[in-house]
């Protein structure tokens, strides 16, 4: 049954311009006082959350994107900071790109996060596609290396969960040896222990279902992790078809449960009078954020020349048949219309899962600071009740 509400922002500055016919992605190039406005957004976003009574606000860690698109490079500092601003309200990393990180730094910087702010951040994990940032940092990228990147994502969680959850631990493998055999004090280093260790444990980790692999998901449920499906192979049809997979993956691993049990589903929303105005209200920030993300290959199925004329924008994107709002529609990742509709829609859902607790509902890229608020309002006070009666 669905109790819990969260929103993703991934962190996008308000743009002067949005669409096919605005500046195309790669030569967008905002000042550094535009890009540092996100935080302000984000604070915002927090307060209204925290007011209308959902329960996680969700954000992404990203680098270097002058575009204006995700702007936000350390998500723990900045939950820190926004749970003195707030009492209830939850904080989840969607997600820290660990190959990035010493995964210890990542460890030690989570376990003071949780501390200072009484457990009310919420760890996630993820690989990493954008190679510009992922590969600037010395690790390699899903798109430059796939396989590389998963052997240095997998060690590097396996060694955060025994940092967690072990009192002292040691680990030899193919990109880390910690502790190094050095001598210290007078005896030689065998074994590290993790300081501070988080207080709230087993640590609650989430990671996003896109590939859908057995892999992934063998390994999820290795260590405990949660899955949060929106976008990617999850969408659409194909979602409970990786539902599914998710359930037998978990009795795979000793766990019998109920369809959607630890999974979180994500959706963007535009809420109006009817489903037709919702619709038309969403495509301009639908089509900014098909810039964004085509390339990145969240859009399956587009060829060359649809890239191509999508890096071009105006007449030639729109003329090139790529997916719209519509589209989106009918595969379910978008609910557009009045409240009722949305809530049936969701219940709808509830009825098909029943293990799943929570659903995220988000903006996309793109959408102002002032269409997020009046969104999540109504939302907040014309949806929500329904579900957290």
């Amino acid at each position: 049954m669905i109790t819990k509400f969260g929103s993703l922002f991934a962190g996008h500055v308000d743009f002067d311009e949005m669409g096919f016919d605005a500046t195309p992605a790669n030569d967008r190039r905002l000042s550094d006082e535009k890009l540092a406005g996100v935080f302000g957004k984000a604070e915002k976003i927090i307060l209204k959350m925290e007011e209308l009574g959902f329960d996680t606000f969700w954000s992404a860690e990203h680098h270097f994107q002058h575009e204006g698109y995700e702007c936000i490079p350390n998500l723990l500092m900045m939950y820190v900071h926004f749970a003195s601003l707030t009492k209830n309200l939850k904080f989840g990393c969607g997600f820290n790109v660990n190959p990035m990180w010493h995964p210890l730094r990542l460890a030690e910087d989570y376990a003071t996060a949780d501390i200072l702010t009484g457990g009310r951040v919420i760890f996630g994990v993820g690989r990493g596609y954008h190679s510009r940032e992922v590969d600037t940092f010395g690790a390699p990228s899903t798109l430059t290396d796939n396989d590389a990147n998963r052997e240095v994502f997998e060690e590097g969680v396996e060694i955060m969960m025994k940092a967690f959850n072990e009192e002292s631990f040691s680990h030899k493998g193919k990109h880390y040896t910690l502790p190094p055999e050095v001598p210290y004090r007078g005896y030689t280093l065998k074994e590290l222990t993790l300081v501070p260790r988080p207080r709230t444990l087993p640590v609650e980790t989430w990671q996003p279902i896109v590939s859908a692999s057995q892999r992934a998901m063998d390994f999820m449920a290795k260590h405990g992790i949660k899955g949060i499906i929106g976008g990617g192979a999850a969408a659409g049809g194909a979602q409970d078809q990786v539902i599914k997979q998710w359930r037998d993956t978990l009795a795979k691993h000793g766990r019998e449960t109920q369809l959607g049990t630890d999974l979180c589903i994500g959706y963007n929303f535009q809420i109006a009078e009817t489903e037709e105005q919702g619709i038309k209200d969403a495509r301009i920030y639908f089509e900014e954020n098909m810039k964004m993300f085509a390339p990145l290959g969240f859009v399956r199925g587009l060829s060359e020349d649809q890239m191509s004329a999508l890096a071009q924008g105006s007449s030639t994107a729109r003329s090139a048949n790529l997916p719209t709002v519509e589209d989106g529609v009918k595969a379910g990742s978008w609910l557009c219309g009045p409240p009722e509709l949305v809530t049936e829609k969701l219940m709808d859902v509830q009825s098909r899962y029943p293990g799943l607790e929570q659903i995220n509902v988000g903006a996309p890229v793109g959408t102002p600071l002032k269409v997020i608020l009046e969104q999540l309002e109504l939302f907040g006070k014309q949806v929500m009740p329904n579900f957290k009666k």
